[in-house]
């Protein structure tokens, strides 16, 4: 570590976990270890456990777009 705090992780830990470079990565203490994942693994996690949990011919956007324009028609109404 540096006197600002940055550390670096060697080339071969990096190869070893797919991180590319200039990757952000992300640190979090665990049972006294620094865990460090990429914000693209932990994407790719989400996304998984996600689909898991969700039919693959359902889309979470179009549900979530369609409760807001139905939050919007609803305020719309009761402001008349």
């Amino acid at each position: 570590m540096d006197k600002k705090g940055r550390g670096v992780i060697p080339a071969s830990f990096r190869r070893a976990l797919g991180v590319k470079s200039s990757e952000v990565v992300v640190l979090r203490p665990e049972n006294d270890e620094l865990r460090i994942d990429t914000v693209r693994h932990r994407l790719v996690r989400a996304q998984k456990s996600v689909g898991e949990h969700v039919a693959p011919t359902v889309s979470l956007v179009d549900e979530r777009i369609a409760e807001r324009r139905e939050d919007a028609r609803r305020e719309s109404d009761r402001h008349r």
